[in-house]
């Protein structure tokens, strides 16, 4: 059986697979206030959280999705309470360790975009293998934009285009979309289709300002814990209900 056959056979029927999107982005809101819910701290609600990711992201793969990005930990997440900040890092590097056997069994992608160098030290060390370990991958493209802001991206761009200017190699009539986009964190990344953010909340938070130009933006009341591959039938589902016209009439 073809990888398109079985793709088909388990999408479901209401969804359109030409009307899929190439790529979803993911915010992930409300681990916190789930964990609140159930009476148990914070950093349990971090837990059930990537749980939910590693099921949003097998979910992506069995309906022929072809990218999928997270936004795991904002600029602005530095100033939470230190203990959780540091469970947050010692997760993410437990995680990476853990999974990344079954993702290249799965042919996943994976990617991290932000200012990584901010990390702890063992931390980037795991996502340095875990990207040169998956970067032959033919499957699912899997970014999480970690240490991530829209805004510190933009910049960080612009700072490096002035450099080349002022080298030389550069002139300014020359600088376009494309130039600048292969300055940003995500250069090679087509651009999201479908931004789902969590727990209602009606706001991007900082991410993926410049990609998020047209992108379909789906909110719901769900907690991030909770969202689960009914939860992301629906998305779709009102997804495709849209009319994407960039601009145009």
């Amino acid at each position: 059986m073809t990888g398109n056959q079985t793709v088909l056979q388990k999408l479901p029927a209401d969804l359109e697979r030409d009307r899929l999107p190439k790529h979803v982005a993911v915010i992930m809101d409300g681990n916190g206030r789930w964990a609140k819910r159930q009476g148990l701290p914070r950093i349990m609600g971090h837990r059930r959280g990537v749980d939910a990711l590693k099921n949003l992201l097998r979910c992506c793969q069995d309906w022929g999705i072809q990218a999928l990005t997270a936004y795991a930990f904002s600029t602005e997440n530095w100033g939470r309470p230190l203990e959780e900040v540091d469970f947050l890092m010692t997760l993410f590097e437990r995680v990476l360790r853990q999974e990344l056997r079954e993702m290249i069994q799965e042919n996943v992608r994976i990617n991290f975009v932000g200012n990584l160098h901010a990390l702890p030290k063992t931390l980037q060390l795991e996502i340095e293998r875990s990207m040169a370990a998956t970067q032959q991958s033919q499957g699912i493209q899997f970014t999480v934009a970690t240490n991530y802001g829209g805004r510190q991206e933009i910049l960080q761009a612009c700072r490096a285009i002035a450099t080349e200017v002022q080298q030389g190699l550069l002139q300014p009539q020359d600088i376009d979309e494309a130039i600048f986009e292969r300055h940003l964190y995500t250069a090679g990344i087509c651009d999201p289709d479908l931004l789902i953010r969590t727990s209602g909340e009606m706001r991007i938070s900082n991410f993926l300002l410049w990609q998020m130009a047209y992108a379909e933006i789906y909110i719901t009341e769900a907690l991030w814990p909770d969202f689960d591959r009914a939860e992301f039938h629906q998305a779709l589902c009102a997804y495709q209900q849209r009319d994407r016209r960039f601009g145009s009439v």
